[in-house]
């Protein structure tokens, strides 16, 4: 593990701190315990989630790495703390769909719980102002978030990060539901960045379907620390 210099914080999100290193290609990526929702309405503390966060992201970071999906990801620096590529984001989040939950099942009348038959990939624009909106292909141009080739890139790798992805957490008795993911620019090339955690993605027992997610601090479930814990439990054994 390489000794890194925490310098100036360039951003702080509703979930992280990034902060600059004297390497001008990487930043070092802070998990917080701070937990929003509804866009920002619902605020708390899920205690030792940035600890969850990190560690998580940082195994299927590596587990991406193996399989062909490049990301921002470089190594763990501490149980909160990664260095990363000094990735440029691009500003449309990518929700991959497996099972009918939470927006989509309230916005299209369809009933919670249910196996969608294909895997359904939204975009949404990436903007606390006006709600991370949905928008389609034509307004990603229109708008100027991305090229035409970079969204075709990045749907081929959100459809490949989920075929891997499912696989790998129903080996961990875990069903992927849904989640979303960043895309950024590094040297010219898009790359996967940002977090996947218990934060960005629905997951649910096999054999229960317990939430083990942020649902349960969304809806107040409770044992929302505790269910965090145990995804990362899973994972590791």
């Amino acid at each position: 593990m390489c000794k890194v210099e925490k310098l100036q914080m360039l951003y702080e999100g509703k979930a992280k701190k990034v902060y600059k290193t004297h390497a001008v290609d990487q930043y070092i990526v802070e998990y917080k315990d701070d937990a929003t929702a509804f866009n920002g309405e619902k605020k708390g503390t899920i205690v030792n989630k940035g600890i969850v966060n990190n560690q998580m992201s940082a195994m299927l970071f590596r587990l991406l790495k193996e399989m062909g999906i490049d990301n921002h990801y470089i190594e763990t620096l501490s149980d909160r703390e990664m260095l990363v590529k000094a990735v440029k984001i691009l500003p449309v989040e990518v929700i991959v769909r497996n099972v009918a939950a939470g927006s989509m099942a309230k916005r299209l009348g369809v009933q919670e719980g249910k196996t969608l038959k294909i895997p359904v990939l939204e975009f949404c624009y990436k903007s606390d102002e006006l709600g991370d909106p949905l928008i389609n292909d034509d307004h990603v141009e229109v708008l100027e978030l991305a090229t035409k080739k970079e969204i075709s890139k990045i749907k081929s790798y959100a459809m490949k990060i989920n075929e891997i992805l499912c696989e790998y957490f129903f080996m961990k008795n875990l069903k992927l539901i849904d989640f979303k993911l960043e895309f950024g620019l590094f040297e010219g090339e898009v790359i996967l960045a940002d977090e996947i955690s218990p934060d960005t993605c629905r997951l649910w027992d096999v054999d229960t379907n317990e939430k083990l997610d942020k649902d349960r601090f969304r809806r107040d479930l409770g044992n929302v620390e505790e269910s965090y814990q145990e995804v990362l439990r899973r994972l590791k054994n």
